[in-house]
């Protein structure tokens, strides 16, 4: 194993270390149901927000969103855009209601509005899809990290951080994970701003530009290893030396002259080109930098659409995301709440301009990795590619490995929090602490077992459907069960039911392979614009025609949602089942 791979390993092992040390404290104080779930209710804002910070920020927006500012340019910008913005939609429609609910989990939310054991049912199966579907990059970003630094197998880096992971919720629950991702997110941060701020220095000091009419050129000599199939374009005629299967000819160190258009090459085969060269890129993504720059560089159809469905997906989602929701639960009140999510507008806004500055530098640096399509590796590349294999750039690679884990470590933590949570309360049936832990090896191993079985998804674009799911379920179910005294239990169900499988669906069929370049090929692969406006149309619709259903208790629960705590008004869940009407 090479230095770079030893200091790797040594950064990541001092993050696991880091991370059970801080979650021990936890441990001391977690007993109770109320400690696992929801931390006691008594974690303060910039603590909180720091908490949500550091769980937010998965390994699409440490890997993923860089990925796709170094492969798409300014249409990736959405990205960073959409996941910051949906904590404005968090503020203003669902954070303080949430919190005065005193539900633990988001069925235990819908139970309490609409009085339905059914409805908690239906939810509690989305809940632990969304989850379980986010979870799957996140410990596929673990072994992508682990093999970029050390070379080791992606299944090993993926199974260490989901037993770190589960061992940490098992152990201290909420109140644990709480320091922990605190800790991982200002980890994050440094993780991404110092190698920002060298990488723009050696920019500005090299005097370079983006804006050229020409494609990215390789800086060093590079070797690019192909793993799986691949249709190239090249915009400048370019000579390298190759061995595998090139536009069906097979080829063995060779050298290979390719004319302007489009070239395909199969998994195993290896490309070297030498300095200066015209970088060819994976057909579809922006060939010049000056088309990189602009939107809608290839003038596809309906580029509209499939952006509009993806702020869509993306600012609503971030309101349906279990393991998101289930943090303002913490807050001791909802004006805490409210300031909690604040405070998280502004660390995530710190956060993605690294990320967005390190996507675009990766142009510069990494652009081998337009030819192989593994974008989703420039963060983790780009320190030896600016600083070189020395010392000092196998110590910032470190230090990005070591951020990279906090990412995934972090997310999946509060991830299976959530899943344990309603595997738990609503599969299992209880609230005792020893079947919470026992839920949360189960919430850990399947994901796992998926993240090993499953080809690796692009990062970003997985993440990004998973929020369209999410915000065709339970953005619809909470800001109507919130702001509309009309929902009834046959309305809520009926939405959560076209919105969550329509949009899984989409997202299956397009997974699938389904192909189509026109209207409805943008529907399946981003699915929000139609799938939210239906299941609102659906709850609506169905509650109307239901609403001799509707809870008879409805306005003293919107009452109690919306009153601030100091009226007394507010109580815990598990306070509500301990009375006789439940």
């Amino acid at each position: 194993m090479t230095t770079t791979g030893i200091i790797a390993i040594v950064a990541i092992g001092l993050v696991a270390l880091a991370s059970a040390v801080i979650g021990s404290l936890g441990v001391r104080v977690a007993r109770s149901t109320s400690d696992f779930f929801v931390a006691s209710r008594t974690v303060g804002p910039m603590a909180n927000a720091g908490a949500i910070s550091g769980e937010y920020l998965s390994a699409a927006s440490f890997l993923g969103i860089a990925g796709l500012i170094l492969r798409d340019g300014v249409d990736a910008l959405w990205y960073p855009v959409g996941y910051t913005a949906g904590y404005l939609a968090l503020v203003l429609f669902v954070s303080a209601p949430l919190r005065r609910s005193g539900a633990y989990t988001v069925p235990d939310f819908a139970e309490f509005r609409l009085r339905s054991g059914l409805l908690r049912k239906v939810c509690a199966v989305f809940v632990v899809v969304i989850g379980w579907l986010y979870l799957l990059p996140q410990l596929q970003g673990a072994g992508l990290t682990v093999t970029t630094a050390t070379g080791l197998p992606d299944w090993w880096g993926s199974a260490v951080a989901a037993f770190i992971v589960v061992a940490t919720v098992v152990l201290g629950g909420m109140r644990s994970i709480t320091f922990v991702q605190a800790f991982q997110y200002w980890l994050k941060l440094t993780a991404l701003a110092l190698p920002a701020i060298i990488a723009a220095i050696f920019f500005f000091s090299d005097d370079r530009s983006f804006d050229q009419p020409a494609p990215p050129q390789f800086p060093d000599r590079a070797t690019v290893q192909i793993r799986t199939d691949v249709e190239l374009q090249v915009a400048e005629p370019v000579q390298f030396i190759a061995s595998g299967v090139l536009d069906g000819r097979n080829v063995t160190d060779a050298p290979v002259r390719w004319e302007i258009g489009r070239h395909t090459v199969l998994a195993g085969a290896e490309l070297e080109f030498p300095a200066g060269a015209p970088v060819p890129v994976v057909a579809g993504a922006p060939v010049t930098d000056s088309t990189w720059l602009a939107p809608f560089p290839d003038g596809r159809e309906h580029g509209l659409l499939a952006t509009y469905s993806l702020i869509l997906a993306l600012f609503l989602g971030t309101m349906g995301l279990p393991h998101v929701l289930v943090r303002f639960y913490t807050n001791p009140d909802g004006r805490a709440a409210r300031r909690t999510a604040v405070f998280v507008l502004a660390l995530l806004g710190c956060f993605y301009l690294a990320v967005t500055l390190l996507g675009a530098l990766s142009r510069l640096y990494t652009p081998q990795l337009l030819v192989n399509g593994d974008t989703d590796a420039a963060v983790l590349l780009l320190p030896a590619a600016v600083l070189g294999s020395g010392l000092a750039g196998a110590l910032l690679g470190g230090l990005v490995a070591a951020g990279a884990w906090a990412a995934f470590l972090s997310t999946a933590s509060g991830l299976i929090v959530s899943v344990a949570g309603v595997l738990s309360t609503d599969l299992i049936g209880s609230s005792r602490v020893r079947d919470f832990r026992m839920a949360a090896v189960v919430a850990g191993a399947v994901p796992l077992a998926l993240a090993v079985a499953v080809t690796r998804l692009d990062f970003g674009e997985a993440v990004a459907l998973v929020f369209a799911v999410a915000a065709s379920t339970f953005c619809p179910l909470l800001v109507l069960g919130i702001w509309w005294r009309g929902l009834t239990a046959a309305g809520g169900i009926a939405g959560v039911l076209v919105g969550g499988l329509s949009s899984a669906g989409a997202v299956a069929v397009s997974l699938a392979g389904f192909v189509d370049s026109g209207w409805l090929g943008v529907l399946l692969y981003r699915p929000a614009i139609a799938t939210v406006p239906a299941a609102f149309i659906t709850m609506i619709v169905v509650s109307r025609l239901t609403s001799r259903q509707r809870p008879i208790d409805a306005d003293q629960v919107l009452l109690r949602l919306h009153a601030p705590e100091r009226l007394g008004l507010s109580r815990d869940r598990l306070e509500d089942r301990q009375r006789p009407n439940w």
